[in-house]
């Protein structure tokens, strides 16, 4: 593995990676913060602002397919930089919006197509550079999307506090190209290690069982019941949580809590999905990636239902440590699943279909909670609905099944 100053280079792209998914997730997610205080300016409802979170969702999952095939093919690199200076640029044009379409189209289109290109990329690049420790690089690049309610939240309320919401979403955009752009140029394609002396094989073992099957193509591959598992899995799971994720800090408002608290219920929630990160992704290499994975959707679907029965700040701190590490914590476990199954060659192309469908998953949930909550003046179906989806995850996740034997045995040898 490359070495820069006597640290594998790997630990520079995971670096890097957890810089972009924490700037390019935050900086999406940070509408939540921008919700309500729009609302109030513009008299756009709810469900209008929360629209283009949805067509957010949308975006990304389209455009994530295609950014994960061109990574394979041309590298993270590209795909990641033309991601930064788009994510920039819908910031910048939507904090000009006149119309609520137009902000619709603005940051609904061009900051999905941008986030789309992060997520997938990163995920398959770093794993690439690792054959060691691998499940803990690639939680770290996921755990950026649990940094960006810690980072970019809090900055995006104290711009909205200090100077009104479209200066804040200006500042917003500017620092992103400012930090992103730089972190792109850093990516490398990972080594190829190519086995100059492979191991013969032992007497016990018959030649047959490590001799190398035929890749899969990309092809193939979508085409297998284990790509509509995960896919599916990854859509439910983020189904259920994308809804109470996005409408938290409006439901705390609601719940008496002043602004700038209701922004630390989020932010502590992101938090624990940095933890969760790490928990399960250490879990995973001792015990399993699926059996990880069932058990954080269990905690998933229990926290989403949870939250019909919490309104004291307590409570909602607590809920949202436990709802926190289960929802993050899953989340890597779905590129190490793929990356198992599927190899690295096409890593990208099956990872960025994946998130193509979790992403189709993410746009229903702040769609639905504006429009239960304009209803009915309440989240509660949001909350039941989010628990039901939950489960079915579960239901999903446990059809997967697991690495074949003969790839198993060829990855230890």
């Amino acid at each position: 593995m490359t070495r820069v100053g006597g640290l594998s280079y790997g630990w520079v792209i995971v670096a890097a990676g957890m810089l972009m998914t924490c700037i390019a997730m935050g900086s999406m997610f940070s509408l939540a913060v921008f919700l309500q205080p729009m609302s109030e300016d513009t008299g756009w409802s709810r469900t209008g602002i929360s629209t283009a979170m949805t067509i957010d969702f949308l975006a990304m999952g389209f455009s994530a397919f295609a950014w994960g095939a061109i990574s394979d093919r041309h590298g993270a690199r590209i795909v990641v930089l033309l991601g930064s200076l788009l994510l920039g640029l819908g910031l910048v044009l939507a904090s000009r919006a006149t119309s609520l379409l137009e902000f619709q189209l603005l940051f609904g289109l061009i900051i999905g197509m941008a986030a789309g290109a992060f997520y997938a990329p990163m995920m398959a690049v770093a794993s690439g550079w690792f054959e060691h420790n691998r499940a803990l690089a690639v939680a770290l690049v996921s755990a950026g999307l649990g940094m960006g309610p810690l980072t970019v939240a809090p900055f995006a309320r104290w711009l909205i506090t200090n100077y009104d919401w479209r200066p804040a979403m200006l500042v917003v955009g500017v620092t992103a190209w400012i930090l992103l752009i730089p972190a792109a140029l850093l990516i490398r394609r990972p080594p190829v290690i190519l086995e100059v002396n492979p191991p013969a094989p032992s007497v016990a073992t018959p030649v047959a069982a490590i001799a190398p099957e035929p890749r899969m193509s990309a092809g193939e591959a979508l085409r297998t019941p284990q790509f509509a598992a995960l896919a599916l899995a990854h859509f439910a799971c983020c189904a259920a949580h994308s809804g109470p994720i996005f409408h938290m800090v409006a439901f705390a408002v609601g719940c008496g809590l002043p602004a700038m608290v209701a922004v630390s219920v989020y932010s502590l929630a992101g938090l624990s999905g940095l933890g969760g990160r790490l928990l399960l992704g250490v879990l995973s290499d001792r015990l399993g990636a699926k059996p990880v994975l069932v058990a954080g959707l269990v905690v998933q679907a229990l926290g989403a239902g949870a939250y019909l029965f919490v309104r004291e700040l307590g409570e909602l701190y607590a809920l949202s440590i436990v709802f926190g590490i289960a929802y993050g914590g899953v989340m890597p476990l779905y590129a190490i699943l793929a990356r198992d199954y599927f190899g690295a060659h096409i890593m990208g192309t099956m990872f960025g279909a994946i998130s193509a469908l979790a992403s189709l998953g993410m746009a229903f949930g702040p769609w639905a909670g504006g429009w239960v909550f304009d209803t009915y003046a309440s989240y509660s179906w949001l909350y039941i609905g989010s628990f039901s989806v939950g489960l079915a995850a579960v239901a999903v996740a446990l059809t997967f099944k697991p690495v074949p034997a003969a790839a198993k045995l060829r990855a230890a040898t």
